[in-house]
């Protein structure tokens, strides 16, 4: 593999011309943060529900 110029973590395979990142670091803190957002917006979505649970509750009740 060629080093990239300018960039200490890219190389170049020599055969497909394909660029590969070699920053383990980084990829991990990528992978972690878009566990990171899905998990939020899980949480969002169960809260969501769990408001219309509430909502529909409470009309029941005002409807007695």
């Amino acid at each position: 593999m060629i080093k990239v110029k300018g960039h200490s973590n890219l190389y170049r395979d020599e055969e497909t011309g394909a660029i590969i990142n070699s920053d383990v670091t980084g990829y991990n803190q990528y992978v972690n943060s878009i566990e990171t957002k899905n998990l939020r917006r899980k949480e969002l979505d169960e809260m969501k529900k769990d408001i219309d649970e509430i909502k529909s509750l409470l009309r029941e009740i005002l409807n007695k």
